[in-house]
């Protein structure tokens, strides 16, 4: 009889899957929003790119504190070395850039200068004075990123699919709800 290796904890899934699917509405969004055309649609756009970037922030640190206090489960049993050590490190880029990404976007958009109003419900204050040049870098180092990210998700969600098709071991599994 094989034993079950532990699953994840119920908030660890809810904010995985909460922040899974923050981090894929705002690509969406900033995907859309810089293909619109100029006016209140495309404003919305951003406004609704913004309120995810801080929602993104707001669940990562959340997560992370949770994660800090309630360690994950041990890795399934028989996994290549190689593989735990990169869904560590991969792990680990991935909280660097949700971090990353939302606060290039909020000092980007600060020194545009525009607002970011989240939701519609509070501004979120400046991280830096105005300044067009360092807004350009920051907003091109964050489209640049977001490209990065893509990729980090694929190779996320390939690695989860593959090990539950090919090894067919429990890796996904213990992250469903």
């Amino acid at each position: 009889m094989q034993t079950r290796t532990p699953s994840y904890s119920g908030a660890a899934k809810l904010f995985h899957w909460l922040t899974a699917l923050s981090v894929i509405t705002a690509i969406v969004l900033g995907f859309a929003m810089v293909g619109a055309s100029p006016g209140p649609g495309q404003n919305r756009l951003y406004d609704l790119h913004r309120s995810f970037g801080a929602l993104i922030l707001l669940l990562t640190g959340l997560r992370l504190l949770w994660r800090l206090t309630s360690p994950p489960p041990p890795m399934v049993p028989g996994m290549p070395a190689w593989q735990e050590k990169a869904a560590v490190y991969m792990h680990r880029l991935l909280y660097v850039m949700l971090f990353a990404m939302p606060l290039l976007g909020w000092a980007g958009t600060s020194a545009f200068p525009a607002t970011i109003t989240v939701f519609g419900l509070f501004e979120l204050p400046p991280l830096v004075g105005p300044d067009r040049e360092l807004s350009a870098l920051l907003l091109g180092f964050h489209w640049r990123l977001a490209f990065v990210l893509c990729v980090m998700i694929a190779g996320h969600v390939g690695a989860a699919l593959y090990h539950h098709f090919a090894t067919k071991d429990e890796t996904l599994k213990r992250m469903l709800p």
